[in-house]
């Protein structure tokens, strides 16, 4: 698998479960084997986006505190 990025959503002032709910569509809109990057500004879902993706199955490939209150986190979709 690549570490290319095939998809980039900024969910930066957003808070639960919006956050969530983005990053699940987001999610179902790529193909299996591709990844996608979720930048985000909300504490809280730097904790809960990875952890409901694993739950569902995807690899968590990064989670990247990129400033004072600023996240990346990296998921490549395992299944549908």
């Amino acid at each position: 698998m690549s570490d290319a990025i095939d998809k980039h959503i900024d969910i930066r002032g957003l808070v639960c479960p919006y956050t969530f709910v983005k990053a699940k569509l987001a999610i179902e809109s790529i193909e299996v084997g591709q990844a996608l990057e979720i930048l985000l500004d909300y504490e809280d879902a730097s904790r809960s986006i990875p952890n409901s993706m694993r739950d569902h199955g995807h690899t968590v490939l990064a989670v990247e505190k990129t400033g004072d209150a600023e996240w990346i986190i990296r998921v490549r979709k395992e299944k549908d």
